[in-house]
């Protein structure tokens, strides 16, 4: 409602009642704060954040397969391999396996009950008396596993492997190197 007054010699003036100036006012603060309006809604939700220890992997000892003896004739296919356990296996009877042999063994440090996965890529052997000599270690590695504590003393793991040999293979000491990657 708009109310008017005049009085003598003056010019017309508009009054507005008070609560109307009032609610522009309201209308135009809640414009220039960005408040809410009226019909809005609001929800909660949670926020977690889980915090682990970066991962340390440190090499503890080489994989050693020990000498592998080629046997006489010609003959093809003849595996050795070395289990994570350590268990030597040379069931061909074209091969005789002998020497100390050892699994590469290494230890993981991070966050207690966390599971770690572990990549052993297989390896390319290469004869240091003739590098176009080459042997393929299969690795035998497990996939993961699960951290028993925080920190040191970490957990240990093995990694085995195997090679295939003939009776063609070129005698010599094959060399390789293989990379070990651990994450969670």
């Amino acid at each position: 409602m708009l109310l008017r007054s005049e009085a003598s010699g003056d010019e017309p003036r508009v009054r507005l009642p008070f609560a109307i100036v009032a609610q522009l006012l309201a209308a135009l603060l809640s414009f220039a704060c960005g408040c809410v309006p009226a019909g809005a809604a609001t929800v909660t939700a949670s926020v977690t954040a889980s915090n682990v220890k970066p991962l340390i992997i440190a090499k503890l000892q080489d994989l050693d397969f020990g000498t592998v003896t080629l046997g006489p004739g010609v003959w093809s296919n003849a595996t050795v391999a070395l289990s994570q356990a350590g268990t030597l296996s040379c069931p061909n009877a074209n091969v005789i396996c002998s020497g100390a042999t050892q699994v590469a063994q290494y230890n993981v440090q991070g966050s207690k009950q966390q599971v770690v996965n572990i990549s052993a890529p297989n390896v390319t052997l290469v004869n240091q008396s003739d590098s176009t000599q080459t042997l393929t270690l299969v690795t035998d590695a497990p996939a993961s596993l699960v951290l028993a504590n925080s920190g040191f003393p970490g957990s240990n793991f093995s990694v085995g492997g195997s090679i295939s040999i003939n009776s063609t293979t070129a005698s010599g000491t094959y060399v390789g190197t293989f990379n070990v990657t651990v994450d969670y």
